[in-house]
């Protein structure tokens, strides 16, 4: 039975026992009969029924699954009423019951009448394309219809109560005048409801339709004209992959673009003034070819991945969610890409050893730019100052790799360690996926939670350790609702998607400086409000993890990004080893722990650690720590941000020079596959900042070889490379070669070809020397 803990099974297990025993008091009364106890039984049966929907739904969606859902649940307890009338003395079967079932027939026809109008209303407010931070006003976009209108459960129970309480009346007093008229209400409320639920059907109320939302789609692309994307794809738990991208990506040169995959996702991704879009099918994703993207860059690899990369005119970059030694970080699939960007030597080396396709030249190394926040080393915590110490580990992956986390076999070993060191504030931030694959792993996670909770319950009975003033809580209250007066939008209970493209059209010019000075605010009320001695359980997105880097004097995690990052900082962090393997072999397997301390499964040597961080003497890994940041992080100068978007230009650049080697061939008429020249034709050739491109003299356009077919059936490289006589791929259009035998070349200055822009804009011209 769906659950989030013992008090939710038992008030489910509850409700379920409540309801069994309300239709059993009903049927039994309707077989005697027994006018109180019906009375009763289907009073309570409705009532319990309420709550279930509006507090229990996880068990109303494990009832639907076993085909009682509550529209087969309210049919059970008014033809039970109804056998129940036929049985009572002075009620006429005919000319007072026969009304009452024509009236309660004609309700249940208008409800699933109503039923089919939410499936109409709902399909013609479901486009192709979710935006935010977009004005979508040229869609028709409009509020939702009332959430009881859509949801028949909340509907059909609703209305039923005057139709139930006229019943049980008729049953009490044996005069049908009163089910009549509790059967007309609810009638009249049903027809109320579809009434106006139509009305959202109207052609003055209807969002446009699928061909308009697409062709408004490819409109507002030629306009905006981005140049540089992320794209992502993932599920509920996963959107920090890309958040962690947010602040990078709006600070690079161009106009930056997020292309969604998943339309709950639109919602996920934290606060920011980058225009997104969700584009569910494959098909549409198409479209983009006709943009003037040049870049895409993909921070997680997922299986709708593989449709985005089919757009050739697009040059695509795996840039990862993090680095570490897991094989994780080297995944075959990131062959897949034109060029892999990874933080420094460190993973270059690691793509050569894992020998998984992916070539060195592809490589390019742009350090982590948003590791910017975290603060640098400021030596041993000072004397009578808790040391803190964050534990971070990781997941269990989708692997059955031992010792992907340190959670099941010693991190409750390295807990109950930390807390038995009285100098000692434990910020515990498990994983957010923890336990997601491994139930052992979430048991685990459970426990540690007890444990930390118990040590402060002991902490807190120590008058020595005293509370936080209540002004600095109420200076946290304050800096919360100036977070949530930046981030949070107000939606109405019962917005739907097209509501929320609305209310989210276009962001505050000044939201994002807003956004930084709230959330740094945020942060420094939120340690400030808490006891110095206090143990935390950090699980929620904020604070953020390189908050918690910065509070820390010590990192103990497993082999993951965590350890590379906080590297930035140069402070102590362990490992905990629970492979199995040698310390050497562990060292050299994992390059990201020649600098920590390792751990065993036991947590033994957790006081040598402490004392090393505290006694700066002790501390014989600075020199190594400083060593390793360079070789996993990459140099220091130029700043990684600079790198990155120098990275970004440089794809950039590649994509245009294939632009103009194809616009070049269109024009000197070469037999290209029919579905690229149509596409061809429609985009033209434009560089990455949307301006048209300007073929070098004498750029050649070879004939492209392989049979005619469509996209998917020409590899990109089959037409937009040039091969030399040693069957080497060239940039023909560089090297100002003349054209390849058996083409016709322009013989007169000034041939063209022209193609019309993306969404109807003025056609480009390619000139020809």
């Amino acid at each position: 039975m769906p659950s989030a803990g013992p008090r939710t099974r038992a008030a489910q297990l509850l409700s379920l026992v409540a309801l069994a025993l309300a239709f059993s008091v009903q049927l039994v009364a309707a077989i005697l009969p027994h006018v109180p106890a019906l009375i009763v039984g289907t009073s309570a049966g409705l009532v319990i029924d309420l709550y279930v929907q509006h507090r229990q739904p996880a068990l109303a969606a494990l009832l639907s699954k076993t085909r009682l859902d509550a529209t087969v649940r309210q049919q059970l307890r008014d033809t039970l009423t109804l056998i129940a009338l036929l049985r009572i003395d002075g009620i006429d079967p005919t000319g007072e019951q026969f009304p009452l079932l024509a009236l309660l027939l004609g309700f249940y026809l208008v409800h699933f009448v109503c039923q089919a109008l939410v499936i109409l209303v709902r399909r013609s407010r479901t486009l192709p394309v979710v935006t935010r931070n977009i004005d979508a006003s040229g869609l028709r976009l409009s509020p939702a219809p009332p959430k009881l209108l859509r949801r028949p459960a909340y509907r059909l129970l609703r209305f039923s109560v005057p139709a139930t309480a006229g019943l049980m009346a008729t049953a009490g007093t044996q005069d049908a005048t009163w089910g009549v008229l509790g059967l007309s209400l609810s009638l009249a409320l049903a027809l109320g409801g579809a009434a106006w639920l139509g009305t959202w059907l109207l052609p003055g109320r209807r969002p446009a339709n699928s061909a308009e939302a697409l062709e408004w789609l490819n409109g507002w692309l030629a306009e905006y004209q981005p140049t540089v994307g992320m794209y992502f794809s993932g599920g509920q738990t996963s959107a920090y992959q890309a958040n962690m991208w947010l602040s990078t990506l709006a600070a690079l040169d161009g106009k930056p673009l997020i292309v969604l995959r998943e339309r709950f996702m639109v919602q996920k991704i934290d606060a920011t003034d980058i225009p997104i879009v969700c584009i569910p099918k494959a098909a549409h994703v198409l479209n983009l070819e006709q943009s003037t993207l040049q870049v895409m860059l993909h921070p997680s690899n997922s299986g709708k991945t593989s449709q985005v990369l089919r757009v050739p005119t697009i040059k695509h970059a795996f840039i990862n969610h993090g680095e570490s030694d897991k094989l994780s970080s080297c995944n075959p699939y990131a062959k897949a890409y034109d060029e892999v960007w990874v933080a420094g030597p460190a993973a270059r080396q690691r793509y050569a050893l894992a020998d998984v396709g992916v070539q060195d030249q592809d490589v390019v190394e742009v350090g982590r730019p948003q590791l910017s926040p975290i603060e640098a080393y400021r030596g041993a915590p000072a004397d009578g100052e808790m040391t803190t110490v964050l534990y971070a580990p990781t997941w269990e992956g989708w692997t059955d790799d031992p010792g992907n986390t340190s959670v099941i076999l010693a991190g409750e070993n390295l807990v109950r360690q930390l807390l038995d060191d009285p100098g000692v504030r434990l910020l515990y931030k498990p994983h957010p996926l923890t336990g997601s694959v491994d139930p052992r792993a979430a048991q685990a996670n459970e426990r540690i939670k007890a444990m930390i909770a118990e040590a402060n319950h002991q902490r807190s009975a120590d008058p020595a350790n005293a509370q936080v003033g209540p002004e600095k809580q109420q200076v946290l209250e304050r800096r919360t609702q100036e977070l949530a007066e930046v981030t949070a939008v107000a939606f109405r209970s019962s917005a739907d998607e097209l509501e929320r493209m609305a209310v989210q059209c276009r962001p505050d010019p000044e939201r994002s400086a807003a956004l930084q000075v709230a959330t740094r605010n945020w942060e420094e009320a939120y340690w400030a409000s808490l006891p110095e001695w206090e143990h935390q359980v950090i699980s929620g997105s904020r604070p953020a993890l390189y908050s918690c880097f910065n509070q820390s004097h010590l990192l103990i995690s497993d082999v993951s990004s965590v350890v590379s990052d906080y590297l930035a900082s140069e402070k102590p962090y362990a490992v905990a080893n629970t492979s199995g393997l040698e310390e050497q072999q562990f060292r050299e397997r994992f390059p990201t722990v020649r600098a920590a301390t390792l751990l065993d499964p036991s947590g033994d040597g957790i006081p040598e650690l402490l004392e090393s961080v505290r006694v700066p003497a002790m501390d014989h890994l600075a020199a190594a720590r400083a060593e390793l940041k360079t070789y996993l992080l990459g140099p220091a100068e130029p700043r990684s941000l600079e790198r990155f978007n120098e990275a970004v230009l440089a794809l950039a650049a590649k994509a245009d020079e294939r632009r103009l080697r194809m616009a070049v061939r269109l024009a000197a008429g070469s037999d290209l596959p029919p579905q690229r020249e149509e596409v061809l034709s429609e985009a033209g050739a434009t560089t990455a900042h949307g301006d048209p491109a300007e073929p070098a003299p004498s750029s050649p356009a070879p004939t492209p070889s392989g049979p005619r077919g469509s996209a998917g059936d020409v590899p990109p490289v089959a037409v937009a490379s040039v091969a030399n006589d040693a069957g080497e791929p060239v940039d023909a259009a560089a090297a100002g070669e003349p054209a390849a035998e058996g083409v016709a070349e322009p013989a007169v200055e000034g041939a063209r070809a022209e193609s019309p822009q993306p969404g109807g804009g003025t056609p480009t011209t390619v000139r020809v020397a």
